[in-house]
């Protein structure tokens, strides 16, 4: 009787890129997707003045307005589908329905602009979702260490805080795969609580 070689079957797992305006969470689905990302980019225009905030971002001149949407295979056994939030605070109602189903989030973050990160770092707390801060290292950003970035973000200790280049694919490849990680580990966490509770 022959045996034949078992089929590995990859998991699919939808994961979130959110973060500020201009952080670079559509360069990060781009340069991590191996298959042609979808962009809804659209130019911003006269109407964007005094709604959309570009300081410190002068030079943008697009804008996500519904999502991006890539996908990643870290191994034979994963597949990444990255989403891509829209940046602005007039886009956000949107957020509820792409975290839907979502395993986790990575949350990119701008030394220059720190504090655009923190609605998205409050969402997910509220939200339960596990997330990762990457640090986006800006040319012309501020050098601050990971651990300074935790506590100006005032988060708790199991959160990782990663340094990146989202324009280089082995860099983003290594902020999804902490996230991976990090996920594991909370999911391994509780069930060994669980496990003690019941026990």
């Amino acid at each position: 009787m022959d045996s034949k070689p078992s089929e590995t079957v990859p998991y699919p797992v939808k994961i979130l890129v959110a973060g500020g305006f201009g952080v670079g969470k559509t360069t990060l689905v781009g340069s991590v997707s191996e298959i042609r990302p979808l962009q809804t980019e659209e130019l911003l225009t006269e109407q964007s003045v005094g709604v959309d905030d570009t300081s410190g971002v002068e030079r943008k001149t697009t804008t996500t307005v519904a999502m991006d949407f890539g996908r990643i295979t870290l191994s034979e056994r994963l597949i990444l589908y990255l989403f891509g939030t829209p940046g602005q605070d007039r886009f956000w109602f949107m957020w509820d329905e792409l975290a839907e189903g979502a395993l986790g989030a990575v949350v990119l973050a701008d030394t220059r602009r720190l504090a655009e990160c923190f609605p998205a770092v409050d969402y997910f707390e509220r939200r339960g979702l596990p997330f990762i801060i990457g640090v986006n290292c800006f040319d012309d950003g501020y050098d601050y260490s990971g651990d300074e970035i935790a506590a100006a973000l005032d988060l708790s200790e199991d959160i990782p805080v990663i340094l990146c280049d989202v324009r280089q694919r082995e860099s983003g490849k290594e902020v999804l795969t902490t996230l991976v990680r990090h996920v594991i580990g909370r999911q391994t966490a509780k069930r060994a609580a669980a496990e003690a509770t019941s026990g």
